[in-house]
This record gives C-alpha cells, sequence and structure tokens, in this order.
C-alpha cells in the first residue's frame, strides 16, 4: 500500500489553534503574531504596552485574521497565571507558546546594578519558566502542544561587552528549553528555540547606550553588520518564518532543539 504524504498546505495549517505570543506587540513578536494568524491561528497577543497591542490586533484583523491581546507583566507570576487562565475559560484550549518577549538594556558590569541583574532575568527567564509551567499543565490535558522560546546567538557566544545580564539569561533560556523538552516530550509536547542574531526591530534601535552619539551608534552597526556573511540585518519575518515552522506539523519531530537564524553571525 503507498503511504499518503500530508501536503504542504495542511503541515502547515494552524487552523483552529489556539496560540500566545508573549511581547507580541511589537517587532519579532509582531511578525510572529501576524504568520502564525496566517497560518489560521488565533493569536494572543500578551504584552505590557497597552497601546502597542491595541494597534497590533487591530492591524491583524484588518488583514481579516484572529487576534486578541492581554495586558500582563509576563515576570509576574499572578499575572502570568491569569493570562494562562483567561486563554483556557476564553477560547478553550491553548495549542502554542511562544515566549519571546526580551530586554537588552546595554550595561557596562561596572555600572550594573542587582536591580539591573534581577530584571533582565526576570523579563527574559522567570517569565519563560512561569509561561511554561502554567500552560504545560493545560497542554498536557489536551494530549500536546507546540512551546518555541526565542533565544539569541548570545546564548551560544556573546556579541558584545555591556550584555552580561542578557547573556546570562539567554543561556538560562536555552538550558531549560532542553531540560523541559525532555520531561514534557511524554506528554506529546514539543519544546525548542529559536536563536536570531541582529534582527531590525524598534526595540533594538530604541536600545542605544547614553553619551552614543548618532554616528558613533550607524559606525557600531557598520562594524556589526561586517559580521555577518550575508550582509544584512534580519527582519522579524525571518524570525517568524521559522517560528511558523516549529509551530506547525511540518517540525513533527523535532524537540529540545535550537535553530540559529543569525544570517552566518555565528560563523565569524
Amino acid at each position: 500500500m503507498v503511504n499518503k504524504k500530508v501536503t504542504v498546505s495542511k503541515l502547515l495549517n494552524l487552523d483552529d489553534k489556539v496560540a500566545i505570543i508573549t511581547g507580541g506587540a511589537m517587532g519579532i513578536g509582531l511578525g510572529i503574531a501576524k504568520r502564525l494568524a496566517e497560518a489560521g491561528a488565533h493569536v494572543i497577543i500578551g504584552d505590557l504596552n497597552n497601546e502597542a497591542c491595541d494597534q497590533a490586533v487591530s492591524e491583524i484583523n484588518k488583514m481579516g485574521l484572529k487576534a486578541s491581546s492581554y495586558i500582563l507583566d509576563v515576570s509576574n507570576e499572578e499575572q502570568v497565571k491569569s493570562m494562562v487562565e483567561h486563554t483556557k475559560n476564553e477560547y478553550g484550549k491553548i495549542d502554542i507558546l511562544v515566549n519571546n518577549a526580551g530586554i537588552y538594556p546595554q550595561i557596562p558590569l561596572a555600572n550594573m546594578s542587582f536591580d539591573d541583574f534581577k530584571k533582565v532575568l526576570g523579563v527574559n527567564l522567570n517569565s519563560v519558566f512561569l509561561t511554561i509551567k502554567y500552560t504545560s499543565e493545560i497542554m498536557k490535558t489536551q494530549g500536546g502542544g507546540k512551546i518555541i522560546n526565542i533565544s539569541s546567538i548570545d546564548a551560544l557566544h556573546p556579541s558584545m561587552v555591556g550584555l552580561a545580564h542578557y547573556d546570562a539569561s539567554k543561556h538560562g533560556v536555552w538550558g531549560f528549553t532542553k531540560n523541559v523538552a525532555l520531561e514534557l516530550s511524554k506528554y506529546g509536547i514539543t519544546v525548542n528555540a529559536v536563536a536570531p542574531g541582529g534582527i531590525n526591530t524598534p526595540g533594538a534601535m530604541s536600545n542605544t547606550p547614553s553619551g552614543i552619539s548618532k554616528e558613533q551608534l550607524e559606525d557600531a552597526s557598520k562594524a556589526f553588520m561586517a559580521r555577518i556573511p550575508m550582509q544584512r540585518f534580519g527582519e522579524p519575518d525571518d524570525i517568524a518564518k521559522v517560528v511558523l515552522f516549529l509551530a506547525s506539523d511540518m517540525s513533527s519531530y523535532m524537540t529540545g532543539s535550537q535553530i540559529v537564524v543569525d544570517g552566518g553571525a555565528l560563523l565569524n
């Protein structure tokens, strides 16, 4: 008997899926939200920025796609629990979780306070623990789910001075991804990561240390691009397309993996 293969369109079909995307109101997160919604999912954008959330949801809805938002601080346990409970009560299930929320204030170690360090770990790493802890319990009762964590090439190699707290958080995300993938695989839950390199986002453009001139910023940008074999910065959609792959049945035999999307930057 010939084994009939599932068509590509069906493999990428997310119709009736419910997806939470943290930090989904702008930049990479918004790119991810648009791609998952385009594939048929109802996306819930979890973000702290109320105005940006309203704009993102409106933009996706105007495309004839399904999106809503939930305002929260992803480092706050009670607020994360409430978001997960709200999503389950409102939509009946949670099929996909994308942990994208992250901050990266550039602060040299000598100037970094303990509060600076804790804040970055709270948003970048603690949130991943909290969302996966509470979302996975729902996914277990459903018989499976897809979890995608946005890490960074800094989880593999430091990119610049001033990001020690960020690099610590992203190494943590990668280690946590592998361990919970091991634990949750028996429940049909896959856990993978995407490691972006330099991406053109509003956050990246606003992440300029004080005292740096426009000319110095341009020089630094050119120097970083010179290290990228593909000779360009990535766009949010470059990450979103890989997340769609991991959120779909295209990645059915993958868990505990990290996909680097950096234009080849780590080769240098």
